[in-house]
């Protein structure tokens, strides 16, 4: 069986083995394309079935030089955190810029302008061990030498790496410390230690104001080209992605790690994003962080891996930062917790049927239980924005944090009623 689409990590565009994927199957897209070559197509071994439309769950494959991961769904349980971290300093990014760096007039976008605005909080990191080399992008967080990045990049070489960090003008910095690690959002901080007292911190904008077919662009390495700008729009928001890795190996080595699957609500972005941009800055018009690009959409089969295709996702930068301050202040991160098992599904309401997240099992003692959620559930939306399926329901909680309240918009028995929940934390 075949899915209609395949997907890979924004990483080092060096040599990578093929990656198997295990996704469910899905229901025809009616708006996909017309068949013809080349087609998206992905091994797929079965399992419940997905819902339709532009909604599906995207899926992304870890691809780096150093590592090359088998992809599986596995179950749809929210899955546990169990993210290495190591300690770090305690430093938000609450001292991080928030003013527009470039002001938008009637005049369009001056990308130029914005370019060299946000380039100097760009920065290349090269990581590079025995068992092989890895690139990819950073933004600095602080005066502090804080960068935030993806957790595939800095992980991307293996276990006793050493990291390289490269500002826009050149300058490189051998002493890197890594502060905390987050495989469960592929996030991590690294710092530049006895940094240089003129970095320049990236500009925070707010990605819940991010709206689709807005001005972006991408800034990062891609392809080992620093200081690399892409523009384009914003594509589509609250784009659940999710990657999945049943095991981290690298193609130099035999061995490998147990990676937890990563499902984010993404920013999805037409904006041309390569292997080596993951990490890097999505802006919009004024120069202000929304997003870390971290996957794209290929078209690879077998042994060889496409480039753009106008299909790139960024974790929003809300998360990206409630993420950052938490490694940077502790070394470790903490994530929402439901309790539930979910399943795609679909509640029929007033004549009206919804595609959702089914909820399958609630774990007693659970914030699910305590709000009065019941198997059998279907959850259609989460505090006015859709749900369209498990991976759905999934990276809106991931998206929250511990102690959120979200009020879910749940069909039971018929009716539509709304369940106010508040989320737990999930332990390691």
């Amino acid at each position: 069986m075949t899915q209609t689409d395949a997907w890979a990590r924004s990483h080092d565009p060096r040599p990578t083995q093929p990656h198997p994927f295990a996704p469910d199957p899905v229901a025809p897209d009616p708006f996909a394309p017309p068949a013809g070559p080349p087609p998206l197509t992905t091994e797929n071994p079965g399992g419940p079935s997905r819902r339709p439309g532009w909604a599906a769950v995207l899926l992304a494959s870890l691809a780096s030089a150093a590592l090359a991961s088998g992809l599986t769904l596995g179950g749809s349980q929210l899955p546990d955190d169990d993210a290495p971290a190591s300690a770090g300093a305690s430093v938000a990014t609450d001292d991080a810029p928030t003013e527009p760096l470039v002001p938008v007039t009637g005049d369009g976008v001056d990308w130029s302008t914005v370019a060299d605005a946000v380039s100097p909080s760009v920065v290349a990191i090269d990581v590079v061990s025995q068992a092989g080399a890895g690139q990819g992008s950073g933004v600095v967080l602080d005066d502090e030498g804080h960068v935030l990045t993806n957790y595939h990049v800095a992980t991307g070489a293996g276990e006793g790496a050493d990291i390289q960090i490269v500002l826009s003008d050149g300058r490189t910095f051998d002493n890197v410390e890594v502060v905390g690690l987050d495989a469960t959002t592929d996030l991590a901080v690294l710092r530049i230690v006895d940094a240089p007292a003129d970095l320049v911190p990236v500009t925070l904008g707010d990605s819940e104001g991010v709206e689709v077919g807005e001005p972006v662009m991408a800034v990062g390495n891609p392809l080992g080209l620093s200081d690399t700008v892409t523009t384009g729009i914003v594509s589509a928001v609250n784009r659940p992605v999710t990657t999945s890795g049943a095991q981290e190996q690298s193609p130099f080595s035999g061995g490998g790690s147990a990676a937890e699957s990563v499902v984010t609500n993404a920013i999805q972005t037409d904006a041309a994003v390569n292997p080596g941009n993951s990490g890097g800055a999505l802006v919009d018009a004024t120069g202000a962080l929304v997003g870390i690009p971290s996957s794209i959409a290929s078209t690879a089969t077998g042994s060889g891996r496409s480039g753009s295709i106008g299909v790139g996702f960024a974790i929003p930068v809300n998360e990206a930062t409630r993420i950052a301050d938490e490694l940077i202040a502790t070394g470790t991160a903490t994530h929402a917790w439901l309790g539930v098992s979910l399943q795609d599904g679909a509640g029929t309401a007033d004549g009206v049927t919804r595609q959702g997240a089914g909820i399958a099992e609630v774990t007693a003692g659970t914030p699910a239980a305590d709000a009065g959620l019941q198997t059998g559930d279907v959850v259609t939306g989460i505090d006015g924005e859709a749900v369209t399926g498990a991976e759905s329901l999934t990276a809106q909680v991931r998206e929250r944090a511990p102690g959120d309240e979200a009020l879910l918009d749940v069909v039971r028995d018929g009716a539509t009623q709304q369940v106010a929940v508040i989320l737990g934390t999930r332990e390691s």
